[in-house]
């Protein structure tokens, strides 16, 4: 029926769950019901990527073909149980405004996240520590987007030149799908200053730009990407979020942003080579256990830029 609601009993929380017949990816007939199933079992291995980083929801409450809104502040509606982090937000000017972000640190906060169509998970590069305290960030991410004419498999070869160069750095890279064009590069940092991570990334990129400027742009500039490949080294920005490894895309399918073998990276030569869907990821899980666990144990300082 629609409208319809159900009440259900997640670990040692009360939810009802509303609407789960809606079909919120019309092309492929993907309801609510089955976007919270796939949280639902994809929660063992996504929750510890989620665990202490406030998080932003891109919300599709009329599906994928409805609009969607970007929400950081849910302190008029999340339940009591539900953690939250209020973090001071502003800039440019802006006076600093105190936002509730949520935390989810558990099955039923993830489910409540799900039910409220919140299809796409985003989160900081640092974790909220006691007091709401902000510490310093933990992972270093090269964004890796395809500009008009190139795609994710040029993406896979500028992905494998990062990997060469960071793995002489010391780190230990980890790539995932963005679940839509592009993809993007993890590896694990100790740091105590907030800004090191987004001056390496952004030396790196111009680097590798300066050595391959005909498919290597540092620069966001739109006229400079066609046929290129945008190593986005802004991501790190502390202020700023990419996609959780694991979320779900409002995309026209049920893509998801899923980590990736280096084997399939240097693989890769066709757009339908990294994609996956829901299905296809919670089938990778069962095969492969998490892509993404290592970032979590193998975190080393950045080294100086030369």
């Amino acid at each position: 029926m629609a409208g319809s609601r159900i009440t259900v009993r997640v670990g040692e929380r009360q939810l009802t769950l509303s609407n789960l017949e809606k079909v919120l990816y019309p092309r492929h007939g993907f309801t609510k019901g089955e976007v919270l199933d796939y949280y639902t079992r994809i929660a063992p291995v996504l929750l510890p990527h989620l665990r202490d980083r406030a998080v932003t929801f891109v919300r599709f409450p009329d599906g994928v073909g409805g609009g969607s809104f970007f929400e950081k502040d849910v302190s008029r509606h999340a339940p009591d149980w539900v953690r939250t982090a209020r973090l001071a937000v502003g800039g440019r000017g802006q006076e600093p405004e105190l936002v509730a972000y949520p935390l989810l640190d558990d099955l039923p906060g993830l489910v409540w996240a799900a039910n409220l169509a919140a299809l796409e998970l985003h989160v900081h590069q640092w974790t909220v520590g006691p007091g709401d305290e902000r510490r310093t960030p933990d992972r270093l991410v090269f964004d890796l987007d395809p500009g008009p004419g190139a795609t994710v498999v040029d993406c896979c070869r500028v992905a494998e030149r990062l990997h060469d160069v960071l793995v002489q750095d010391g780190f230990t890279p980890i790539a995932k799908t963005s679940g839509s064009k592009g993809m993007q590069l993890y590896v694990g940092v100790v740091t105590a200053d907030g800004g090191e991570p987004s001056r390496y990334a952004k030396a790196l990129a111009e680097r590798l730009a300066a050595q391959t400027p005909e498919l290597v742009v540092a620069r966001m500039t739109k006229n400079l990407r066609p046929g290129k490949v945008f190593i986005d080294w802004s991501q790190n920005n502390p202020h700023k979020t990419t996609v959780a490894p694991y979320s779900l895309r409002g995309r026209d399918e049920p893509t998801v942003s899923a980590p990736v073998t280096w084997d399939e990276v240097r693989a890769c030569r066709h757009v339908t080579h990294l994609r996956f869907t829901a299905g296809e990821v919670l089938r990778r899980v069962e095969d492969h256990g998490d892509l993404f666990a290592d970032l979590e144990h193998t975190r080393v300082p950045i080294p100086a830029i030369g």
